[in-house]
């Protein structure tokens, strides 16, 4: 018990040394020039000076049926709002610690299961003590190490896209964390070569609904919602 107290009274006074140097330099001036700039939003659209996509044709759907690995480019992780005396820092946390799979149908145009996994005490940001905060008192990771998404509902594409064509669709499962399951609906970005398949999307949460309490220590608090968000890289088998 003193070895706990001792981490969560650590990981305190990290946010507290956190918000001071805010404090000191000006909460606009430690988001612009000493915060680490937020990860991009999760997306697997080509750049605008990339080769147009569709350019090998329609992907054969017999090639797509069957089993699916998240892969090694993978990353999971999450983007909230801090408030710092009244400024907004976004600050996202990332870890490349996930694994899953998807199963494509036999129509190769529809998705029957999917599960993907992220270890969750592995979330890393621009701060060990806010990280330490996150890891050890909101989202409890000694009791709940793991963050689950699974899906409940088949998604069916309406047809077979291009080779490298950018599709949109909506996965609805159980995500759980901290312990907690909550029915989720995810706006999905997907794009396929036939052997290599990208995903990417977020779904917007109140740590509230999972029992997770958001740090608030008057000048530095965390919004009461945020988003998980995801990339992934799946390939076959």
């Amino acid at each position: 018990m003193q070895k706990k107290h001792k981490i969560l009274i650590g990981a305190g006074a990290g946010l507290l040394a956190l918000g001071a140097v805010g404090a000191l330099v000006g909460p606009s001036i430690y988001r612009d020039f000493f915060a680490a700039p937020a990860a991009d939003v999760p997306s697997v659209e080509r750049p605008a000076d990339s080769p147009a996509a569709g350019d090998a044709g329609a992907l054969n759907p017999a090639d797509l049926a069957g089993e699916w690995s998240v892969a090694a480019g993978s990353e999971a992780g999450y983007r909230v709002d801090e408030v710092l005396n009244g400024t907004d820092v976004t600050v996202t946390g990332r870890t490349q610690e996930v694994t899953g799979t998807f199963t494509i149908g036999s129509d190769g145009l529809t998705l029957d299961a999917a599960n993907v996994v992220v270890d969750v005490a592995s979330i890393a940001t621009d701060s060990g003590s806010r990280d330490a905060y996150f890891r050890d008192q909101a989202l409890r990771t000694g009791e709940h190490p793991e963050a689950t998404f699974t899906l409940t509902e088949p998604v069916t594409l309406a047809e077979a896209p291009q080779s490298g064509e950018t599709v949109r669709a909506s996965a609805t499962g159980e995500l759980t964390l901290a312990g907690t399951s909550q029915t989720v609906t995810i706006d999905v970005e997907l794009r396929s070569d036939g052997t290599t398949a990208e995903l990417a999307g977020s779904v917007p949460i109140t740590f509230a609904d999972y029992g997770v309490t958001a740090p608030n220590l008057g000048f530095v608090s965390v919004e009461p919602d945020g988003f998980v968000e995801f990339q992934l890289v799946a390939n076959r088998g």
